[in-house]
């Protein structure tokens, strides 16, 4: 179960990755984040963020929005 979700569904990049980093700025690490975007970018630029910055990122395309589910970096 994640510690938080961000509900970027709508927006275009780069705005779901921008909110991304700002809301992980705010968890503690080892904190569990979703993450809903629509944007076909985002199954890009968001698992992309994640491997840059040590994040670890799993990604669902099952539903009518993208789902990642990432754990900040120790």
């Amino acid at each position: 179960m994640p510690d938080e979700v961000l509900d970027a569904r709508g927006l275009k990049c780069p705005l779901p990755v921008l909110k991304l980093e700002k809301r992980l700025a705010q968890l503690s690490a080892g904190a569990t984040l979703t993450v809903l975007a629509t944007d076909p970018m985002a199954k890009v630029d968001i698992p992309l963020y994640c491997t840059q910055h040590g994040h670890a990122c799993t990604a669902d395309s099952s539903g009518d929005a993208f789902s990642f589910t990432i754990v900040k970096a120790l």
